[in-house]
């Protein structure tokens, strides 16, 4: 089903773009497309719990449409990524505390713009990105039962079914040539990543705040371009 909505997605940008530039033909436009991977840093900002960034990686496939007369070039893409962010607990209430690495899978679908501060050289990006995500588990299946910092009863594997879309602001950097660029990029969650435990029936005592959290990850990507 994800699948799915991400494909009619891509084909909605995409006829997004091509109408946009279809209406200036007396101009030269360049597409480019290409798959890039790289390293992720993710954490979550809560008052919930006690989190811990963590690395993670991204991989996937970016479309550039550049306009010579423009100040700016503008891409779409897909792509997937892994992170893993760290939360405080212990085995019981009572024994030592620990991180404990929790895994978030994710596909993204971004829209950028591309502003040209050295033609396509140097270029500062910014956009939104629509993200669908997986389940918040434990790596480590056998810490499922740890109790999180703060609560009496809840569990780790209790905080696993969070929102499953979430609305991100990107701003970031690219630096290349042609065919090979590097980019810098942070990710912001304006969204409640943990919003859908509101509705469960979890056990949160002695604290009585909602969950709340919003998703911080820098991005360190290579991309290939043809």
């Amino acid at each position: 089903m994800i699948n799915k909505q991400l494909t009619l997605l891509v084909a909605i940008c995409l006829l997004f773009v091509t109408n946009t530039f279809a209406q200036r033909p007396n101009y030269e436009i360049r597409n480019t497309l290409g798959p890039f991977g790289g390293i992720t840093q993710a954490n979550i900002t809560t008052d919930n719990f006690i989190t811990e960034a963590s690395n993670g990686w991204t991989a996937g496939l970016t479309a550039i449409v550049s306009v010579e007369h423009k100040w700016y070039d503008v891409s779409y893409g897909i792509q997937f990524t892994e992170n893993t962010i760290a939360i405080q607990g212990g085995e019981s209430l009572v024994s030592q505390v620990e991180m404990i690495d929790f895994k978030l899978s994710a596909a993204q679908l971004s829209f950028l713009m591309h502003g040209k501060v050295i033609g396509q050289t140097f270029t500062i990006d910014f956009g939104p990105i629509i993200q669908a995500n997986g389940f918040f588990e434990p790596t480590d299946k056998e810490k499922e039962d740890y109790f999180l910092t703060g609560y009496d009863a809840l569990q780790a594997k209790d905080i696993r079914d969070i929102s499953k879309f979430n609305i991100n602001g990107a701003v970031g950097a690219t630096l290349g040539l042609k065919h090979i660029r590097l980019r810098a990029q942070y990710q912001y969650g304006f969204t409640n990543v943990f919003g859908k435990l509101n509705n469960q029936d979890l056990a949160i005592t002695p604290s009585n705040e909602k969950f709340k959290g919003n998703q911080s990850t820098l991005l360190f990507t290579a991309m290939l371009l043809f």
